[in-house]
């Protein structure tokens, strides 16, 4: 088996990851656990984006 994937694909893989241990270490209940997950992985991925556009600014 042969996985290839983008830097983009690759950073959310790892953004899932690392959201479901910090929301599993880092909160005492399910619903907060959830919550901080998600969050986690809103910011993840949203700094992705976000430093995608500034190498592409810096770029031009």
């Amino acid at each position: 088996m042969n996985l290839h994937l983008s830097h983009f694909s690759a950073a959310l893989l790892f953004a899932v990851f690392a959201s479901v241990v910090f929301g599993i270490t880092q909160r005492n209940n399910t619903r907060d656990m959830v919550r901080y997950g998600l969050y986690c992985f809103a910011m993840f991925a949203g700094g992705v984006i976000l430093a995608g556009w500034v190498m592409w600014v810096l770029r031009r």
